[in-house]
C-alpha cells in the first residue's frame, strides 16, 4: 500500500477480526461442551414440571406454564405427545420431532432454532422453537459490537499516533531538501520517533552550518576576485591605445583573455552554488520552452556562422513547462554552444522539441567526434573535461554542463548524454503543466 497509515489500520482491523472469529469458535465449543449438557438437564426438569402441570391442572395449566416460558426465554414452547400432537391446541406438530431413534435434538427448522427432548417413558416431547436473535447467543452480539468499536478506536488512535509524526518528519525532510535549511522537526517524544527527529535536527544543523559556511566563503572569494578583475579589465582598456604598435600587444591580448576567463569562472561558480544550495531563488512560472529554444538558437547563430556551421530547430511544444525562464535559457545555451564548439564545418546543430505524454523532450545534437563511452556519465560533473587543456578555445573550465544539469534538476527533470554516431546527443526531459 502507498499509505503506511492505511496499512497499519487494515492490519490491526484484520487482527481484531481474526480474534473475534477465534473467540467465537471458542465460545461455540464451550457452549457445546459445557452449556448444552446443562440445558439438557434443564429441559428434563422443565419436561417433568410440565407433565406434573398436565396431570394436576390439565391443558389449561400447561398453556399457562408454556406462556411463562415464552415470556422468560422467548420463542414458543410446546408439549407434544408421542404422535406429535400438541396437548394444548391439539394440532399436529410431528414435523418438529426428530426421526427415531433420536430422543433429543438441537438444530434449525425453517430459519428458527429447534430444541426437542423426549421424556424417559417416551410418552411426551418437550419442544422449544425460537427465531434467531431471541436466543442467548444473540444477546451477546451488542457486547461483541461494543468490544469491536472500542478496539477499532484504539487501533485508529495507535495508527494515528505512529503515522502522523512520520508524515510530519517526511514533510520537514522534503522542505529541507528543497532548500529551506532552517526546517526542523518539533517533537517532545522520547521514543524511537523522537530519537529520529532529534537525529535529523542535529544532522540538519551540521549541514546548514557547512552550507552557509561554503556559501559565505564563495561570496567572499567572488567579492575579492571581482574587484581586482574589474580593475585589471579597466587597466587593459586604458593601456590598449598606447600598446597597439608595441611588441607587447600579444601579451596584452593574452592577459585580456585570462581576465575574461577568470571572470567567467567566478560567475559560473557563483551561479552553480546558488542554484544548488538555494533553490528558493528561482522564479517558477509557466514557460514556453519552444520560444526559449528559438531565442537561444537566434543568439548563437553568429557564433555558429564563425564556426561555419548552422543551427536548426525542429518541432514545437503546444504546452508549457513550469520553470525559471532564465535558468532554462542558460541551460539550453550551454548545450547549444557546446554543440557548436565541437560541430564540424558545414554541419548543423539540430535542436528537437517534442512531447511525450506529460513530458517535454528537448534534444540537442551535433555531428562532431562525440565523447568516449567511459566519459559519458562524467561530463556533467563540475570541472570535468574530456580534454586536458583549459584554454578558451577548447571550451572553458568544464562548468557549463554541470550548471545545465543542476538547472534541469531544479525543474524536476532529467538530462542524459549519448553518442549518436556521429556526434553527441543530449536529451532533456521536463514535466509539462496540465492543460
Amino acid at each position: 500500500m502507498k499509505s503506511l497509515y492505511i496499512a497499519v489500520l487494515v492490519l490491526m482491523l484484520g487482527i481484531l477480526l481474526f480474534s473475534f472469529l477465534v473467540f467465537r469458535a471458542i465460545s461455540t465449543h464451550m457452549e457445546r461442551a459445557y452449556f448444552d449438557p446443562v440445558f439438557d438437564s434443564v429441559d428434563e426438569l422443565e419436561l417433568d414440571d410440565v407433565r406434573s402441570m398436565l396431570e394436576s391442572g390439565g391443558p389449561a395449566a400447561v398453556r399457562t406454564y408454556m406462556g411463562k416460558l415464552d415470556r422468560i426465554f422467548g420463542g414458543t414452547h410446546f408439549l407434544l405427545d408421542n404422535a406429535g400432537i400438541d396437548v394444548v391446541s391439539g394440532r399436529n406438530k410431528s414435523s418438529l420431532l426428530p426421526k427415531p431413534p433420536s430422543t433429543k435434538s438441537r438444530g434449525t427448522f425453517m430459519g428458527q432454532v429447534l430444541i426437542t427432548h423426549r421424556s424417559a417413558d417416551g410418552r411426551f416431547w418437550f419442544v422449544a422453537l425460537a427465531p434467531f436473535g431471541s436466543s442467548a447467543d444473540w444477546a451477546m452480539y451488542p457486547y461483541y459490537i461494543l468490544v469491536a468499536s472500542v478496539a477499532g478506536l484504539l487501533c485508529w488512535i495507535l495508527a494515528f499516533g505512529v503515522i502522523s509524526p512520520i508524515r510530519r518528519i517526511t514533510n520537514t525532510v522534503v522542505l529541507f531538501g528543497h532548500g529551506k535549511l532552517d526546517a526542523r522537526i518539533h517533537s517532545h517524544r522520547k521514543d524511537e520517533i523522537g530519537q529520529l527527529a532529534a537525529s535529523f535536527n542535529q544532522t540538519a544543523d551540521r549541514l546548514q552550518r557547512h552550507i552557509l559556511t561554503e556559501r559565505r566563503l564563495l561570496e567572499d572569494i567572488s567579492h575579492e576576485l571581482r574587484s581586482p578583475l574589474a580593475r585589471l579589465k579597466c587597466a587593459i582598456r586604458l593601456a590598449r591605445p598606447y600598446l597597439e604598435k608595441n611588441p607587447a600587444q600579444e601579451q596584452i591580448e593574452q592577459i585580456d583573455r585570462d581576465v575574461d576567463r577568470m571572470a567567467s569562472l567566478v560567475a559560473d561558480i557563483i551561479q552553480i552554488t546558488r542554484n544548488e544550495s538555494d533553490p528558493g531563488t528561482t522564479h517558477m512560472m509557466p514557460t514556453d520552452l519552444g520560444t526559449i529554444a528559438n531565442a537561444v538558437a537566434d543568439d548563437c547563430r553568429i557564433e555558429a556562422h564563425f564556426r561555419q556551421c548552422g543551427i536548426e530547430v525542429q518541432g514545437d511544444l503546444p504546452r508549457h513547462v513550469r520553470g525559471d525562464s532564465e535558468l532554462l535559457r542558460r541551460a539550453l545555451e550551454n548545450l547549444i554552444r557546446n554543440a557548436i564548439r565541437y560541430s564540424p564545418e558545414r554541419a548543423n546543430v539540430i535542436v528537437t522539441l517534442e512531447q511525450a505524454g506529460n513530458t517535454a523532450i528537448t534534444t540537442v545534437r551535433d555531428f562532431g567526434p562525440g565523447v568516449p563511452e567511459d566519459s559519458l556519465a562524467r561530463i556533467f560533473d563540475p570541472f570535468y573535461r574530456v580534454e586536458q587543456s583549459r584554454d578558451k578555445d577548447s571550451g572553458g573550465v568544464g562548468l557549463g554542463l554541470s550548471i545545465t544539469r543542476r538547472a534541469i534538476q531544479l525543474h524536476h527533470g532529467t538530462i542524459v548524454a549519448e553518442n549518436a554516431g556521429p556526434g553527441l546527443r543530449v536529451r532533456i526531459t521536463l514535466p509539462l503543466i496540465d492543460p
